[in-house]
């Protein structure tokens, strides 16, 4: 079993920045892809970023490119994701997760067996 644990989320102004944090135990991920979600209120969640088992490669959805980077410290069994030039827009619940099953990225919820219980991040105009 792994356990995911996030934090780093809050209440910020637009065009601010914040760093989330996932740490894993139980097991490590080093072997395995990762990626964060996010849920904003009343909608879907969908996949904001991804990275490979080895870290080599990455995946971002449209809206957040060159503003949001994924991370992953395999020593310290932990994935990051920096924020910068948030937007209202980015107000949601974030989410970390992993695939046990392999270490290249899948883009589908489904792909991912074990996930955080979230952590808010809401933007302020």
């Amino acid at each position: 079993q792994v356990q995911l644990v996030e934090s780093g989320g809050g209440l910020v102004q637009a065009g601010g920045s914040l760093r989330l944090s996932c740490a894993a135990s139980g097991r490590t991920v080093s072997r395995y892809a990762a990626g964060w979600f996010r849920q904003p209120p009343g909608k879907e969640r969908e996949l904001v970023a991804a990275i490979t088992a080895g870290g080599g490669s990455t995946y971002y959805t449209n809206s957040v490119k060159g503003r949001i980077t994924i991370s992953r410290d395999n020593a310290k069994n932990t994935v990051y994701l920096q924020m910068n030039n948030l937007k209202p827009e980015d107000t949601a619940v974030y989410y970390c997760a992993v695939d046990a099953t392999r270490g290249t990225i899948r883009t589908d919820m489904p792909e991912y067996d074990y996930w955080g219980q979230g952590t808010q991040v809401t933007v302020s105009s």
